[in-house]
């Protein structure tokens, strides 16, 4: 995986891109659950605006995920937030494998917390279009790949959390291997009658010597993890 060297692009916004928008926004998840004022604090350090085409910047502070090409969308951020929260589980994060980097902000919320993010994307264009905005903020945490992240990828890893910004219809299972012992794997899940309505549930694997265990949680709604490059 490559490194992410640094950049130089501006990352100050005014009106609906201003700092108070995003500390309304820290606010808004706050009284909807979130609970890890870390993660919050990450969330609030992280310019959403840059991350959006600039014709949405001003839509970049809502609570609603926003197209980013190529049939893909950047989260909303209360999923965001979830999704970390419940890979750090109250515990610092020090390497962590993102699959499915997109426009590249949950990496960029992921590399104020963690040692190393080791992050996959399949479609070549969004791995370039994360590459400028990462190196933007000039994070040098940040090993990112085009790669396939359904399957094994080929990387001698070993991560404290694994974060899949996919719906999956099963676990997947080539991934686990890189979970130190007690890691945690975050993925929305489908089940067999939820999943042809399109609804997964955030699901918790947690790797143990005497196996694994799964917790459920909220209803999300993701695109599809698929196989392959694009």
């Amino acid at each position: 995986m490559a490194a992410l060297g640094a950049g130089g692009k501006g990352t100050s916004g005014i009106g609906m891109t201003s700092d108070r928008t995003r500390a309304r926004m820290i606010e808004r998840l706050r009284a909807e659950g979130i609970r890890d004022e870390i993660v919050l604090a990450a969330m609030n350090a992280v310019p959403r605006h840059i991350f959006v085409d600039e014709a949405l910047a001003i839509r970049a502070y809502e609570d609603s995920p926003l197209p980013i090409g190529h049939g893909q969308t950047i989260s909303q951020p209360w999923v965001v937030a979830r999704m970390i929260e419940l890979a750090r589980n109250g515990r610092d994060l020090g390497d962590v494998l993102e699959i499915g980097t997109g426009c590249g902000y949950q990496t960029a919320v992921l590399a104020r917390l963690a040692k190393t993010v080791y992050t996959v994307e399949r479609i070549a264009a969004l791995v370039n279009k994360a590459r400028r905005h990462l190196q933007s903020l000039k994070f040098r945490n940040v090993r990112l790949a085009h790669g396939d992240g359904s399957t094994d990828l080929g990387e001698a890893l070993a991560v404290d959390a694994i974060v899949v910004s996919a719906g999956a219809t099963h676990v997947p299972t080539a991934l686990l291997k890189y979970l130190k012992p007690a890691g945690r794997l975050v993925l929305p899940l489908a089940s067999a009658d939820e999943g042809e309505r399109g609804v997964q549930r955030l699901t918790v694997i947690e790797a143990h010597a005497a196996g694994i265990r799964e917790h459920v949680f909220d209803a999300v709604r993701f695109v599809p993890l698929l196989p392959g490059l694009g």
